[in-house]
């Protein structure tokens, strides 16, 4: 499951994507480089998440900024599929 992109569903960061980078208790931890940084992964319950088929490979999301840089990559591609 690490590297999956997934969209947060519930709480301040709903419709947010995010990477998941983690997994503790059960929950996973998801950063997205700017709001969550890799330093300070979230905690989210499964249920709280909406998964994609996506996943990023490690040097993808191996510092905030390139995992920035693969999230908007990912958005970009989705708002041109919707197109």
């Amino acid at each position: 499951m690490i590297g999956r992109i997934v969209c947060s569903k519930m709480g301040r960061d709903k419709g947010a994507f995010m990477v998941i980078v983690g997994e503790d208790e059960g929950r996973f931890l998801v950063c997205d480089g700017k709001e969550r940084p890799l330093e300070r992964p979230k905690p989210k319950n499964r249920k709280h998440l909406s998964f994609t088929n996506s996943k990023l490979l490690q040097e993808q999301f191996s510092s905030n900024r390139a995992l920035r840089k693969s999230l908007k990559e990912y958005k970009g591609v989705l708002s041109e599929m919707e197109e």
